[in-house]
């Protein structure tokens, strides 16, 4: 299977009203794609004619059904839209857990679903799924179920995909400056801006990367997962369970 290229390709980018999505759309019209198709829950204006808005709610089946009917010369599709919640697992609202849930994996896995077939009409293509260190390091509630499972999903799409001609790449970042953070009244740690993130994304993708490590918070916390449990989890220690 070829290495993706965006010079030429056009591509279908969720969530593209947000700081990473405003970026992948950007980056990718540097970089010479030929078209994309920005998509958002409300209209959204974009002064490139290279650009499509389009409308696409990834909580709606029927949106999802009709913006892959509408955009069907996508061969790369960037799974960018996501949601997040500070909600306690333990003892929050169940219902906002679970709208995280339904939103960051069975909405991205619609979009798969969805454009999957296109890609491959076109001759094959790339899913870009946006994960998380949060995939691993599991201290954010029901946003790292959410996206510890888009992951796990990720590596099977990645098997279930490959012989019709469809790469799956699979993006982890760590804390980064975009609305869907900035919004809460929290201390948070030092954020990644969304442009360095967004040109190490493509240039991994680019290289023939399926994982893409897109920060060094993301580089870290991969490391972790080959350590003890009381290591990858130190407070368990502080915690007298351990």
């Amino acid at each position: 299977m070829d290495k993706p290229r965006i010079d030429g390709a056009t591509l279908l980018v969720t969530g593209a009203n947000g700081g990473l999505g405003v970026e992948f759309v950007g980056q990718a019209l540097d970089r010479g794609a030929r078209k994309v198709y920005a998509t958002t829950r409300s209209p959204w204006s974009w002064d490139d004619d290279r650009v499509v808005p389009l409308d696409l709610d990834v909580d709606d089946p029927r949106s999802v059904e009709r913006a892959a009917a509408r955009a069907g010369d996508v061969t790369i599709t960037v799974n960018n839209a996501g949601t997040a919640s500070l909600e306690s697992l333990s003892q929050g609202e169940l219902e906002v857990s679970r709208q995280v849930v339904e939103t960051n994996l069975w909405g991205a896995l619609s979009v798969a679903r969805a454009f999957a077939p296109v890609m491959t009409a076109n001759g094959g293509g790339t899913l870009v799924n946006v994960l998380s260190a949060a995939s691993w390091a599991h201290r954010l509630g029901a946003y790292s179920v959410s996206k510890a499972a888009l992951w796990a999903a990720t590596n099977v799409l990645r098997l279930e995909l490959a012989p019709v001609g469809v790469r799956v790449v699979g993006v982890h970042l760590g804390f980064t400056r975009t609305g869907m953070l900035t919004r809460y009244d929290v201390p948070l740690p030092p954020m990644g801006e969304p442009a360095d993130v967004v040109r190490r994304t493509y240039d991994q993708i680019e290289a023939g990367a399926l994982e893409v490590l897109a920060d060094d918070r993301s580089v870290a916390v991969r490391r972790t997962l080959a350590l003890p449990l009381d290591e990858a989890y130190p407070e368990l220690v502080d915690l007298g369970l351990v």
